[in-house]
């Protein structure tokens, strides 16, 4: 049974022509277009409900009506299939037992690096839909917040943050970043298998050689199917993981930012490299290891300068 759900998130994907269509129909009922939408063919928004079409297929759905539109339009008149509150049984692997592990950070010069793992089965499962788990790259960082609440209060998880002088540290000892993933995704995974030790499989998106991951967990006494996906946060497990660990690396973030009274930008770009000259000229090169991860590209144009 379908049932009203308020302030949800949701992800379709669209193919073919049913963009245009999508975006026809939404000018004939009115909808408001907006068409600078970074990533996006077009964003739309009206009477509760806010649209995002990403040039990636992904149609974003937000908003006290979004439920409505879904069950009302979308599905029946574009999507032409009905699975709004019926995701187990067209996908009975939906229900099945498994962790999903997802990490933040990894691109992002300043700050750790944040690797979430979360349990879910069949009624944890259905409630990370119900409350619209979702890639956190697609969520706001408030949106992000009111999840991870939610799903730190009723999930087994584990949360592994590798701030910055650890992870030198731990990089200038493993010497490869993919190792580093795999010693943070198996930490954090084998910290949840402890406490549902049946649990028997694991869904990454991938970054690396499987072998690496279950070597690491092996080393631990710790077995578990690994399974690599392209574009993993699309299982709940995996979106849920990615909130936990998207939102403990902006609380991170944001703590590192009162410590040393300036704002660190996300990402490695021209401001990021910009903040590291005014870091280094402020507080030392010195003290450049406990705020960024110095095998970026970034910590050899500073520190040459400096």
């Amino acid at each position: 049974m379908l049932t009203k759900r308020s302030d949800i998130t949701y992800i379709a994907y669209l193919k073919g022509d049913q963009v245009a269509r999508l975006k026809g129909d939404l000018v004939e009922q009115g909808y408001e277009i907006r068409e600078n939408v970074a990533h996006a063919f077009f964003g739309a928004s009206r009477n509760g409900v806010s649209l995002t079409a990403f040039r990636n297929g992904k149609l974003l759905i937000q908003g006290k009506g979004a439920h409505d539109f879904i069950v009302f339009y979308l599905e029946p008149k574009i999507l032409k299939e009905i699975t709004l509150g019926y995701e187990e049984v067209l996908d009975p692997s939906i229900a099945e037992a498994r962790v999903g592990v997802d990490e933040s950070g990894k691109g992002d010069y300043f700050g750790p690096l944040i690797v979430a793992a979360v349990y879910v089965d069949a009624p944890v499962a259905r409630r990370m839909l119900d409350i619209g788990a979702a890639d956190s790259k697609l969520l706001s960082d408030a949106r992000v917040e009111t999840l991870a609440d939610v799903i730190r209060a009723e999930t087994t998880h584990s949360v592994v943050a590798i701030g910055p002088e650890k992870y030198n540290a731990l990089y200038d000892k493993i010497g490869n970043l993919n190792r580093l993933l795999a010693w943070g995704h198996a930490r954090a995974l084998e910290n949840v298998l402890i406490k549902k030790s049946a649990c028997r499989k694991a869904i990454l998106d991938k970054f690396g050689d499987r072998s690496v991951l279950s070597l690491a967990l092996m080393k631990r006494g710790k077995k578990a199917e690994i399974v690599f996906r392209e574009k993993a946060e699309s299982d709940v497990a995996v979106a849920a993981a990615s909130i936990l660990a998207r939102s403990e690396f902006c609380r991170r973030m944001q703590k590192m930012e009162e410590e040393y009274g300036m704002r660190f930008p996300k990402g490695a770009g021209a401001a990021v490299e910009a903040r590291a000259r005014e870091f280094v000229a402020a507080r030392g090169v010195q003290n450049l290891t406990k705020v960024a991860k110095l095998h970026f590209k970034i910590s050899k144009k500073v520190i040459l300068e400096s």
